[in-house]
């Protein structure tokens, strides 16, 4: 059996409707929504709203990690396009999932990123999508398991858990083959991202399963480019799958 696995899409529509070629299934990590474009900041919901211009500045603060200048900035930008936020957002962000949802391979088995909105996914999923969060599922013979989202983080970004409620959906999984999660276990080389420059949350709960339960494989996404795309954790093989959006090329893996 042949799956390709895949994470971080950011709105990369035409790669995604090729994603599942030549597989017998696809597997989503999640971050399907493409927020701000770091290569080309006029794209994405950020730069449709308020412009390039105004999407580099932004940029610009939070590369620097002045999050709290970056949160002013946005407040004051939000504040002179008037109307209801809320409404601006979530026009845009449905418009998105409606694109990617409409091409998504059949089947697919999905899981949320930190920058997805789970509320929306249910209006555009179509019968081959399996959407699993803190849940298992059997492929192929082996046992998946799916943890969704990421940790509290000075991004605020939206799908976003405490500590202790990303921990219990760990827990609840019991004993996988493959632990497919948005975020990396805790280890410097899977968080530290060489071009941010900065570390990017993982989560010691998953590490404490890897070590505990010895999952063959553990996949993951979330750091766009990692000091080190693999490591092993005892007998289980840690992998980032890739950033989709910049490679356009899924992660393989056939048994």
């Amino acid at each position: 059996m042949r799956l390709h696995v895949i994470s971080d899409v950011h709105g990369s529509v035409d790669t995604l409707a090729r994603s599942a070629d030549g597989a017998d299934a696809l597997i989503c990590l999640g971050n399907l929504v493409l927020f701000l474009d770091y290569v080309d900041p006029g794209r994405g919901v950020f730069g449709e709203l308020f412009g390039r211009e105004a999407a580099e500045s932004w940029l610009s603060l939070r590369t620097d990690g002045r999050f709290e200048e970056a949160r002013e900035y946005s407040s004051g930008l939000w504040e002179q396009l008037g109307g209801n936020r809320r409404e601006h957002l979530d026009a845009k962000v449905r418009a998105q999932y409606a694109a990617m949802f409409a091409v998504m391979p059949e089947p697919a088995y999905l899981t949320y990123g930190n920058v997805d909105v789970p509320a929306f996914w249910g209006d555009y999923l179509r019968p081959g999508h399996q959407v699993l969060d803190g849940e298992t599922v059997d492929i192929g013979g082996l046992r998946f398991g799916f943890v969704g989202g990421g940790l509290r983080s000075v991004m605020g970004t939206p799908y976003e858990l405490d500590d202790d409620v990303y921990a219990a959906r760990i827990a609840a999984l019991g004993e996988v083959d493959v632990l497919c999660s948005h975020i990396p276990p805790a280890l410097p080389e899977l968080t530290y991202d060489v071009v941010a420059r900065r570390f990017e949350r993982g989560s010691e709960a998953l590490l404490d399963y890897i070590v505990e339960v010895g999952p063959k494989l553990a996949l993951f996404g979330h750091v766009h480019q990692p000091l080190a795309q693999r490591t092993r954790i005892g007998r289980t093989e840690c992998i980032n799958v890739g950033h989709f959006r910049g490679s356009g090329t899924p992660f393989a893996l056939q048994f």
